[in-house]
C-alpha cells in the first residue's frame, strides 16, 4: 500500500475517532476526555517553549488539530505491509494507542483521571482507538478494492 493512500485512510480513521469522542463526551458525562488531556499537552508545550498558551476556542482548535494530525500519521502505519494482516495491525495499533492514552498521562505530569479514573473510561478509551484504527483499515480496504476493479 502506498504512503499517500495510507495517510488518507489514517486521516479518515483519526476523523472517525474524534467524531466518536466528541459525540460521546456530549452524551455521557463518564466518557473519556482525551480533549482535556490534549489541552494540558498544548498548554505545557507552549509553556516549555516560553510562549503564551492559547485559551478558549483557540486552545480547543489547536488541540483538535494536533490530535487529528498525530492520530492520522500513527494510523497511516496500518497500511504499511501486507494486506493479509491489515486488520490485525489495525487492532494492535488501536489497542496500543489506547493503552498509551491510559498510561502516558501520569508520567508526563498530566491528569490521568480524564481517561483512567473508572473502568468504563479505561475500556472506552481503548475501544475508541481500536474503532479509529479499524476505520483506517476499512478505508484502506475500500481503496484497494476500487483499484482492483478497474
Amino acid at each position: 500500500m502506498n504512503f499517500i493512500k495510507s495517510l488518507i485512510a489514517g486521516f479518515a480513521g483519526a476523523a472517525a475517532l474524534n467524531i466518536l469522542h466528541e459525540t460521546m463526551r456530549k452524551l455521557d458525562s463518564e466518557a473519556p476526555r482525551m480533549d482535556l488531556v490534549g489541552e494540558q499537552v498544548v498548554r505545557k508545550s507552549a509553556e516549555a517553549l516560553n510562549i503564551e498558551p492559547p485559551t478558549g476556542n483557540k486552545l480547543y482548535g489547536v488541540t483538535l488539530a494536533g490530535d487529528v494530525l498525530t492520530n492520522a500519521t500513527y494510523f497511516a502505519a496500518i497500511g504499511m505491509g501486507s494486506k493479509k494482516y491489515m486488520v490485525l495491525r489495525a487492532i494492535g495499533a488501536g489497542v496500543s494507542a489506547g493503552f498509551t492514552a491510559l498510561k502516558a498521562p501520569k508520567p508526563l505530569g498530566l491528569n490521568e483521571k480524564h481517561v483512567a479514573d473508572t473502568e468504563k473510561r479505561e475500556v472506552l478509551t481503548v475501544a475508541y482507538y481500536v474503532f479509529g484504527a479499524l476505520v483506517t483499515a476499512g478505508v484502506l480496504g475500500l481503496m484497494t478494492k476500487r483499484k482492483s476493479v478497474h
